[in-house]
């Protein structure tokens, strides 16, 4: 009988234990949700209502004046799909994001290989091509406008006509006005994306490449079974930042052909930008929006879902 009092007893005291550490544990979950309220007020009103908002527009013929909008169903995203503008647009939008991130990828990764190499002038090397990325798309696309200008005074132009060539319409024909933007996107992000890279370059253990010379393997590969794998965060992060960015350009397109000639370079954001506050047509601007809202998000997991796989694989 006494041992099983004592079990009892100590049965009791375990339940008890257990007891105040569920509620001690509520407790900091409770104190730790008071933080997390601020971000969801700043997340609710800055990003769910305006959200709400497009979506219900969308759905109307609200120009922006009427405050009784009239209510129009799905007739928004029908013109949207019958609008070869917006269709070009789209189709430009993707093209510049896919190709802007895989060609900053081919480029800044060998970039920060060659960066994290000893050489005399290696750390003004490694400046200069931060530097040349600090300034904004649409301050690079008003310097690059004035290079590529398709007229004699251009500064490319100018060359050729010294050299005694003729003139190249760089940004008045529709598909070299396209290779000019995406030229100038690829140059504009390689620096700071290599800058990326090199930063998860030096945090590889020197060790392991120390292993791999004993071992008889040779650069290619060292980067090869070494580096790249070593690299698969970064990849992940910088590919991320590069497709989100892209399929969101705006800035530099603009300023640089402003979309021309013709639609050849416009993109999404400047489609809903000209049809809200250009043309008043902020149901179009808004419809537009909800589908480019959904095309980023299912392009953004998958993008996920991929790099995920990528990490279980090498990492």
């Amino acid at each position: 009988m006494t041992i099983r009092r004592k079990t009892k007893a100590v049965y009791a005291s375990d339940r008890e234990l257990e007891r105040r550490k569920r509620m001690r544990n509520l407790k900091e979950d409770v104190a730790a949700s008071w933080f997390l309220l601020p971000i969801c007020a700043v997340f609710v009103v800055l990003y769910a209502v305006p959200l709400a908002q497009t979506l219900y527009y969308s759905l109307t013929d609200w120009d922006g004046l009427n405050l009784n909008p009239g209510w129009v169903g799905l007739e928004n995203y029908a013109k949207i799909f019958s609008d070869a503008s917006i269709l070009e647009g789209l189709g430009f939008t993707i093209v510049y994001a896919v190709l802007t991130t895989l060609l900053v990828t081919v480029i800044a990764i060998p970039l920060a290989v060659q960066l994290n190499q000893r050489f005399l002038g290696r750390n003004f090397a490694r400046s200069l091509f931060f530097f040349l990325s600090v300034p904004s798309l649409a301050l690079m696309g008003m310097v690059w406008k004035l290079i590529l200008s398709p007229l004699q005074s251009g500064m490319i132009n100018t060359l050729l006509v010294n050299l005694g060539l003729d003139t190249v319409p760089w940004l008045s024909n529709s598909r070299l006005a396209q290779a000019c933007v995406i030229f100038v996107g690829v140059w504009a992000q390689i620096g700071w994306h290599a800058t990326l890279y090199l930063a998860y370059l030096q945090s590889i253990p020197s060790d392991l490449y120390e292993q791999a010379r004993v071992d008889g393997a040779n650069a290619r590969q060292q980067f090869i079974h070494i580096t790249l794998p070593q690299l698969t965060p970064g990849i992940v992060v910088s590919m991320f930042l590069l497709m989100s960015g892209g399929l969101k350009v705006y800035d530099l397109p603009f300023t640089l052909t402003g979309g021309g000639p013709g639609f050849a370079t416009n993109t999404v954001s400047q489609a809903i930008i000209d049809r809200g506050i250009g043309q008043q047509q902020y149901g179009i601007a808004s419809a537009l929006s909800v589908l480019f809202t959904i095309a980023m998000c299912v392009v953004i997991f998958a993008q996920l879902g991929i790099s995920s796989m990528i990490q279980r694989r090498f990492v």
